[in-house]
């Protein structure tokens, strides 16, 4: 029976509507996607995706729960299934995908943004991935673990593995702290999200 009243939508009303946060999470998801894909169109394309299906399956997220941490899960599995349908990755020996890329200004100090990424990119996935994550994202051993499906030593593990090969790919001398990589490096790649320690 229609009274005149509009129709209640499913969505669920008040403060606490997780839907109302996804935009503020979106710069924290492109910088994960760019240490995935290394590739804008691609990272865009794969925050989308993400977005798309939390929006979709909103109701399985628990509320009081870390939102953020739901949203990465999300983007990597969507990532990896990606990649698992492909078996196949694009070589880029002339380099023009990697012209494609936009960079930043370098910044001053001893390590320029360029040397710091070149060296990145360089790492294996696994621990470009634990360190954006507990680097650059601020997210814990636990939460990282719990969104990569694996233990927390294996994390912390690859974390340290990744921070030791950027030292050796940018010849720091043993003991030579790496405070601009982990902080203001890192910052940058995840536009400005803060780290955590």
């Amino acid at each position: 029976m229609n009274d005149g009243k509009p129709a209640r939508t499913t969505r669920p009303e008040g403060p606490g509507d997780p839907r109302d946060e996804l935009v503020d999470h979106l710069p924290a998801l492109r910088a994960f996607a760019l240490s995935l894909t290394r590739e804008g169109a691609s990272a865009d394309d794969l925050v989308q995706d993400t977005i798309v299906k939390a929006w979709t399956h909103i109701d399985k997220f628990q509320p009081g729960t870390n939102l953020r941490a739901w949203l990465f899960t999300i983007l990597r599995n969507t990532f990896y299934s990606a990649r698992r349908k492909t078996k196949r990755e694009v070589s880029d020996t002339d380099g023009i995908h990697a012209a494609r890329q936009a960079t930043r200004p370098e910044h001053d100090g001893r390590l320029a943004l360029n040397d710091f990424r070149a060296a990145f990119e360089q790492l294996p996935d696994e621990q470009r991935e634990a360190l954006i994550l507990v680097g650059a994202s601020g997210f814990s051993y636990e939460e990282a673990a719990g969104m990569t499906g694996v233990a927390v030593g294996t994390v912390k593990s690859r974390a340290n593995r990744g921070r030791r090969r950027l030292a050796e790919l940018l010849h720091l001398e043993d003991g030579e702290e790496l405070a601009m990589t982990d902080s203001a490096t890192l910052a940058v790649m995840a536009q400005n999200t803060p780290i955590l320690r």
